[in-house]
């Protein structure tokens, strides 16, 4: 074999390979590695498998954290789908989502047809007064989320379509966001461009940014990885459960060693080769020795945005078709899954699961909060927006998730391109995959992808996987397998840059 910190271009030994994190980017890339003869051990600080990609369940009940469609044009990824579950564990689904404000539904994404007459003909024409304002009168900044839309929507329709949802998700003022994102998940759109949109015949423009269906496992995303799991221990490799990483050795060559807590106990596990999906800034800061001062201080700017979903089950007539909802009334809750409407398997016969979401940062007054307010939070909700009684709720749960969303602040992208350049140089055998392991706002699929691309380097390829491209783009145009090394990488999928906080 190789010298340390190489490609390693034989079947690596038993304990060549350590993956940290069970979840898609984690076991796929362990699952690719025994594919080829190759073994690993594969180390979780949960008692789970999955990551945010895993299915909970309470009493019977399956519910996702999130919702996780099974869409890509990743041809190989499509295929290790299937090479996991067999064809009769997969359901083909309709896609529905809407915005719900005001006791309506709306078209998702905004249908400025549909929008206007849900609003009714008295509000439509103050929403298009407002929008002739913002033509004389531009918004001051158009360098922030909220100066940027509304000079394209008007005040009005800005603040009851764009405002609130997007200020629940990532916790901070729209004045505050950068306007790149919303030119990203916007792109050209307008509230004139729509109108004339609207007026073409049908069938001479096509929306191909969603898909009308998906594929989903029966009994929820968790089914996936939880095969995927059983997989990866026939093919002989171990995983370990409840096992947090403690430190990662290395020397002048790269990672030596990933010293683990088990049942108590530090574990030593000899390592040529670390693949990575816990956070990046985690990975910086358990190195030993540590890295330079301006690279620990990278690692503690970066930040996530955390989640909870209090799942409340309910007579499955009171429940909505669609698979999710927005909620742009002006409450907490953000967004909110019909668990039903995915699949019958992850409810019970006459009755559903609603998943009310709500984006928190970890130790705030939500996340804190005891599970039977949050539960009790989230029927008086349900009812102040008129969606449903609280006696109407039979039994409500509560799941809290951490690190969902990687937060793209200020400076982010120089922190985790100072943290990668430091890694490339002095750990060369550390190999971050993933949602959270390169600090990217992936999809499912797209983390997988730099897992199956990381493999493939292991056995002497050389990959950029940080040019995976995985921006808005996405369901428009075929996803290339192989980026080329030193191709400009995108952000990942869109999402906002927010202000640093002071």
């Amino acid at each position: 074999m190789g010298e340390m910190g190489e490609p390693c271009t034989e079947t690596p030994e038993p304990r060549d390979v350590v993956v940290v994190g069970a979840g898609p980017a984690g076991l796929t890339a362990a699952y690719a590695l025994g594919k080829r003869g190759g073994r690993c051990i594969v180390v979780e600080a949960d008692s789970v498998v999955g990551g945010i990609s895993r299915t909970a369940e309470r009493d019977g009940w399956r519910f996702d954290i999130g919702g996780h469609r099974f869409f890509t044009k990743v041809r190989e990824v499509e295929q290790l789908w299937h090479e996991i579950l067999g064809p009769e564990d997969f359901l083909i689904r309709p896609r529905l989502s809407r915005i719900y404000h005001d006791g309506k539904f709306f078209d998702y994404p905004i249908q400025i047809g549909n929008a206007l007459r849900g609003l009714g003909l008295r509000e439509s024409l103050l929403c298009g007064l407002s929008y002739l304002w913002v033509r004389l009168r531009r918004p001051h900044d158009l360098e922030t989320f909220e100066g940027w839309t509304a000079s394209r929507f008007g005040w009005r329709l800005y603040r009851k379509f764009f405002k609130t949802y997007t200020e629940k998700v990532w916790g901070v003022p729209a004045a505050e966001i950068r306007a790149d994102w919303a030119a990203q998940r916007i792109k050209n759109l307008s509230l004139l461009g729509a109108l004339l949109n609207a007026l073409r015949p049908r069938g001479a423009t096509r929306i191909t940014s969603l898909i009308e269906e998906f594929q989903y496992p029966r009994l929820g995303p968790g089914m996936m990885w939880e095969k995927a799991a059983e997989r990866v221990r026939a093919q002989g490799s171990q995983l370990w459960l409840e096992a947090p990483v403690r430190r990662v050795e290395r020397d002048e060559s790269g990672v030596v060693a990933v010293e683990v807590e088990r049942e108590g106990r530090l574990v030593r596990l000899p390592a040529r080769h670390l693949v990575s999906s816990m956070p990046l800034a985690e990975l910086a800061t358990m190195l030993d020795p540590p890295p330079p001062e301006e690279v620990l201080q990278a690692a503690k700017g970066l930040r996530f945005r955390d989640f909870l979903t209090v799942a409340l089950v309910v007579p499955a007539e009171r429940a909505f078709p669609d698979n999710w909802i927005y909620v742009h009334d002006k409450v907490r809750l953000g967004r909110i899954q019909n668990f039903g409407a995915w699949s019958p398997a992850l409810v019970k016969d006459g009755w559903t699961c609603l998943g009310l979401e709500y984006f928190v940062f970890e130790g705030d007054d939500l996340w804190t909060m005891a599970d039977a307010d949050l539960v009790a939070l989230g029927k008086a909700e349900l009812e102040q927006i008129g969606l449903m009684a609280p006696a109407e709720v039979q039994a409500g749960y509560v799941v809290r998730m951490p690190k969902a969303y990687p937060v793209y602040d200020e400076g982010y992208d120089e922190r985790v391109a100072l943290i990668r350049r430091f890694l490339e140089s002095e750990v060369p055998n550390a190999h971050p995959v993933g949602r959270n392991g390169m600090h990217r706002y992936n999809n499912q699929d797209h983390s997988m992808l730099t897992a199956l691309l990381t493999v493939e380097n292991l056995y002497g390829e050389d990959y950029d996987t940080w040019a995976v491209n995985v921006e808005a783009e996405y369901h428009e145009e075929q996803v290339g397998r192989l980026p080329p090394r030193g191709a400009a990488g995108a952000t990942g999928r869109t999402a906002p840059v927010v202000p640093a906080p002071a």
